[in-house]
């Protein structure tokens, strides 16, 4: 007799960990299990190789504020994905508080968030830019300065033989984060399994159909050893990357047609130099090149992983066919439909300054990247410099664009949901399984209601609005997290 569980979480990623862990605290009796294809939970996206490890917060991130025609700015998406990232603190807070993550050390460190502009178009953009979140209560403490001497003391290597004369300006904000997602979903996983969930790595998912009683009888294999097995569930979440659309269209739901991705991979140049990485203790965001997707704005970047600090700088776009860094060089081809390959073509047809971006980057030999890395800091070396190969994003396609941001895409019952896209996901995973929680669920909600408060003090209410209650969020959040107010 086939077992029915009452959820089935396909992928072992940041997204699965943090919905598992809502239904966990929420609904304690439920029977949850765990899919993922490989032999440990956290090698794709959620390694912390495999992503920039910003907490995404749009205290630096140029693309979430761009100017308009006539130079103004809008900070309505910036303070919304503050948003989504306070309530990931919150409820990071709360696990830490209840003994579901280990010291918050372990996946959250403290690391100022900066933005670095050379030239006076975007040094006039860039003060624009601060003027407009200068007066929004969650970006109280950002800084700005065009002074070389104040830019040093932020940030030393971007100013070490810089150019005499050159125009440039800085933004920084204190209280920006360093976020180890492969820690986090390893701990968040491993909490689950303590509390009864069936966590099984090693297992893939080939088919998932919908049976007369509602529920989904979900097939699989065991990677090793190649043993078949199904099980039904009641509820199934993809959140299986960039294979979750190859699930999705395997389940018949018609809200995945018209649906493709594409899959845009890349790479880090990687310091562990204690003298160069006791330089730099931030994030420092610039603008991107032209056609290039927002996930390959430059940064450099102050990494903790596993206690080891180290400096990132990318990432430099690559191209794979693959969905995933151990997906199969066909994916690209097998999620063709005739619901979608329109659409696929007009982005092909529409997107000739992102495909001039790709070869160029494609094009790039390690002395090019490392010169790249010199408009940052001028005084790199490239023998202090190694190439390490970053995670593979699959970037929505629907009705003939190319998509930047995440989807959550359902079945109408609510028995079947999953996540396409990217950026800037992990970070506001917390926001995306909230909304995903209210469309799957929505004769619970209420009930659940008293205990999505005590996880998240500010669910179903905005901080920005009220000075006081960001002020006291951002306050409570960095006691519990031991980072900067």
């Amino acid at each position: 007799m086939t077992e029915t569980v009452d959820v089935l979480l396909i992928g072992g990623g940041i997204m699965s960990a943090t919905l598992g862990t809502f239904l966990q605290q929420l609904q304690p009796d439920w029977k949850i299990s765990l899919y993922e294809r490989l032999g440990e939970v956290a090698e794709e996206s959620s390694n912390a190789w495999n992503n920039a490890g910003t907490g995404h917060a749009a205290l630096c991130e140029l693309n979430y504020m761009p100017a308009a025609a006539d130079g103004s700015v809008d900070p309505t998406k910036a303070i919304a994905i503050n948003e989504q990232f306070q309530q990931s603190r919150q409820f990071w807070s709360s696990l830490v508080e209840r003994g579901v993550l280990d010291a918050p050390e372990t996946f959250i460190n403290s690391a100022p968030h900066m933005t670095f502009v050379r030239g006076e178009k975007d040094v006039a953009y860039l003060k624009t830019r601060y003027e407009a979140l200068s007066k929004e209560p969650l970006f109280e403490g950002i800084e700005y300065s065009e002074d070389s001497r104040v830019i040093n003391k932020w940030a030393p290597l971007l100013m070490q033989k810089r150019r005499v004369g050159e125009p440039f300006a800085a933004t920084r904000v204190p209280s920006g984060t360093d976020v180890d997602f492969g820690a986090l979903t390893r701990q968040l996983v491993a909490k689950l399994k303590d509390n009864g969930a069936e966590v099984l790595t090693n297992r893939e998912v080939k088919n998932l159909k919908k049976l007369k009683d509602g529920t989904w009888q979900v097939s699989y294999r065991n990677t090793v050893g190649g043993t078949p097995g199904r099980v039904n569930a009641r509820f199934v979440f993809v959140g299986a990357g960039g294979w979750a659309i190859k699930l999705l269209q395997k389940s018949g739901i018609p809200e995945i047609k018209g649906y493709g991705v594409f899959p845009i991979g890349g790479q880090w140049l990687k310091t562990s130099n204690p003298a160069i990485v006791a330089q730099h203790k931030a994030k420092v965001y610039s603008q991107a090149s032209v056609g290039a997707p927002p996930m390959s704005v430059p940064h450099l970047d102050a990494r903790v992983v596993d206690g080891e600090s180290s400096l990132l700088f990318g990432p430099f776009a690559t191209f794979s066919p693959k969905f995933l860094k151990t997906g199969r060089m066909w994916d690209i081809v097998s999620q063709v439909r005739p619901s979608n390959i329109g659409s696929m073509l007009k982005v092909a047809v529409t997107n000739f300054d992102l495909v001039k971006y790709l070869v160029s980057e494609l094009r790039k030999t390690h002395p090019k990247k490392v010169q790249s890395l010199q408009e940052f800091m001028p005084t790199a070396k490239a023998e202090d410099w190694e190439l390490l190969q970053a995670g593979q994003r699959a970037q929505v396609m629907k009705g003939g664009k190319l998509q930047f941001g995440t989807e959550v895409v359902a079945s109408a019952d609510g028995t079947i949901a999953g996540l396409l896209g990217a950026s800037p996901g992990a970070s506001t995973a917390v926001s995306i399984m909230l909304g995903l929680l209210k469309s799957a669920f929505p004769d619970r909600m209420a009930d659940w209601e008293p205990a999505l408060t005590e996880l998240i003090p500010s669910y179903g209410t905005t901080l920005n609005p009220d000075p006081d209650a960001a002020a006291s969020s951002v306050k409570r959040t960095a006691e519990v997290l031991h980072l900067p107010a």
